[in-house]
């Protein structure tokens, strides 16, 4: 996906993500996240990485999923989100990755780990 993010100063490539609520369980909190920024739901979730965004500072844990099996459902975004949904090849993102073009650390991780679990 393409996001505005104002603190990054324009659009920038992301996975779909979102802050887990309370109570509630990391693959939910993936799920409800898909279908609401992408407009997807997957049959099939696999867990890929959990990770520290910055535990020199915060406590933030992010936990990444593979999600197959999709079927396009009615998006359901906050009215203040701006993002656009792109669909590429595996191959497409990595060269973006490469390139710098995809900076966000999540998508890095993401991609890197889904690439790697596949190539094994």
């Amino acid at each position: 996906m393409r996001q505005y993010r104002h603190a990054a100063g324009g659009w920038i490539w992301e996975l779909p993500a979102g802050l887990i609520e309370a109570e509630e369980q990391p693959l939910h909190c993936a799920q409800r996240e898909l279908k609401e920024e992408a407009g997807i739901e997957a049959s099939n979730w696999e867990p890929l990485v959990c990770f520290w965004s910055t535990p020199g500072f915060c406590t933030e844990k992010l936990h990444l999923f593979s999600a197959s099996s999709l079927r396009e459902v009615p998006t359901e975004r906050d009215a203040d989100e701006l993002m656009e949904v792109h669909w590429l090849p595996i191959s497409e993102a990595l060269h973006l990755c490469d390139t710098g073009e995809i900076s966000d650390a999540k998508t890095l991780l993401g991609l890197y780990t889904l690439h790697r679990k596949k190539s094994l």
